[in-house]
């Protein structure tokens, strides 16, 4: 029987109502999830790792390095085939894109959580997780990176993003769609990425901030980042790109610093594009040395930005590992 490490650090799918608190609180580690479905145990040899058990907004960039350290180590290990990494939803798709930015090894990688707790009718954690090890198992996901697996649907790490509060169909890949599925019988994959990103530096660069664009939004948030040591700048902004008149000279004061900045949009669908012409919009920002986050959202671009820094700051390597791959 093939083994599959399976590296728990916390979620909803290990919470439990706790009537002393009146809400969910982190409860089940890893054992005792595989325990509440004993046929998880026959899908595969499953080794355990208790990393922690912290809620989805608990995590950090230094723990999803820290995640992406042990799982580097383990899979190097002749007698893994896999691994799985159970998550809170809430950054899932974060912590997925950044171990999948430093994924090598061709051993599939699934990261996986639940919408609901152990306390909860329809509790989808154990249905989550069989699918998840019966992903990393599948010859086909060989090769493949990191996947993001939650109601039997298949996504790539880089695609995935969380669209509903509540729903179990919450995670989509809202540009292109999920990859495959997870049958009665079968793993079914519908299609491959062309193009993987790999960026495999010496460390992370913890300081890069998020802006969001609104209507008549200015640049002070974009100036406080700067002047209080932001080493990177991701603005998520207006339909193709775009940013408010009001907040361009923030913008170009950050590049003038030798701050990167990135643009994303804050659409769920679509892709940044400098094809207007008007002030702060995405041609002009191009013009100003803003650099594109392609297809990926904000959240997504600043953990690829945040590599990057870890890994190079010449500018010219910065532009090019940002914008490389199929957009």
């Amino acid at each position: 029987m093939l083994r599959v490490l399976v590296v728990f650090t916390g979620g909803t799918i290990g919470m439990r109502y706790d009537p002393a608190v009146g809400a969910a609180v982190p409860a089940l580690g890893a054992r005792e999830l595989l325990e509440h479905d004993p046929a998880l145990q026959r899908l595969a040899e499953l080794e355990v790792l208790e990393y922690g058990q912290y809620p989805g907004p608990h995590m950090t960039l230094e723990r999803m390095w820290e995640v992406s350290e042990v799982l580097r180590r383990e899979l190097a290990r002749d007698d893994i085939a896999g691994a799985v990494v159970t998550h809170g939803t809430d950054t899932l798709e974060e912590t997925a894109y950044l171990l999948d930015l430093r994924h090598t090894s061709p051993k599939p990688l699934a990261v996986v959580g639940a919408m609901r707790t152990v306390s909860e009718p329809g509790f989808d954690g154990p249905a989550n997780l069989s699918a998840a090890i019966r992903t990393v198992l599948s010859p086909q996901a060989r090769g493949q990176g990191v996947f993001v697996v939650l109601n039997q649907m298949i996504h790539a790490a880089s695609e995935a993003t969380k669209t509903d509060t509540q729903q179990l169909e919450t995670f989509q890949s809202p540009v292109f769609g999920p990859l495959g599925l997870v049958d009665v019988d079968r793993v079914i994959f519908g299609r491959r990425l062309l193009d993987r990103v790999v960026i495999d530096g010496p460390r992370l660069e913890p300081r890069v901030d998020l802006v969001t664009m609104c209507a008549g939004a200015d640049g002070r948030f974009i100036d406080y980042a700067r002047e209080s040591g932001a080493r990177g700048i991701v603005v998520e902004g207006t339909g193709r790109g775009n940013v408010t008149p009001q907040a361009v000279p923030a913008i170009q004061r950050a590049i003038d610093a030798g701050v990167p900045v990135v643009i994303a949009t804050r659409c769920a669908h679509g892709r940044v594009l400098d094809i207007y012409g008007y002030e702060g919009s995405g041609h002009d920002l191009r013009q100003r040395g803003v650099l594109f986050a392609g297809t990926l959202n904000a959240a997504k671009a600043r953990i690829r930005l945040s590599l990057i820094l870890g890994k190079t700051s010449d500018p010219g390597e910065v532009r090019a590992l940002m914008e490389c791959g199929a957009y």
